[in-house]
């Protein structure tokens, strides 16, 4: 089991990927934007985040800066649906991995049990 952080401004979006990761036996926390998701970093210590890219107050990029720069071994995904450029950019600044919005839940699954035990 692991501690996943999942920061995202859509409730119904982190309500999701919850529903998808706790079966699986993670222990899922939530925030709704980037500066509860960094506060919230601190607090849990999570071993991996997603992070929305599009968000009030600390957009995905400036959350993945900031997370990488204080725990550069954090696996960190980066979700959106605003598309690839997006996406790219997060993978540049340290995003360990990108999914695009919407996905599958079982691609959801593996890729965070591969970057889990990566």
């Amino acid at each position: 089991m692991a501690d996943i952080l999942v920061i995202d401004d859509d409730p119904s979006m982190r309500n999701l990927v919850s529903r998808i990761l706790i079966p699986a036996g993670h222990a899922v926390h939530q925030a709704a934007n980037g500066l509860a998701g960094l506060a919230a970093f601190h607090r849990i210590r999570p071993s991996l985040v997603i992070t929305d890219m599009i968000m009030p107050e600390a957009e995905g990029i400036e959350t993945i800066r900031k997370l990488h720069g204080e725990a550069p071994a954090l696996p960190i995904l980066a979700i959106s649906g605003s598309g690839s450029l997006y996406l790219e950019s997060a993978a540049k600044l340290g995003a360990t991995a990108t999914i695009e919005k919407p996905f599958r839940p079982e691609e959801l699954r593996s890729l965070v049990d591969r970057l889990l035990t990566r």
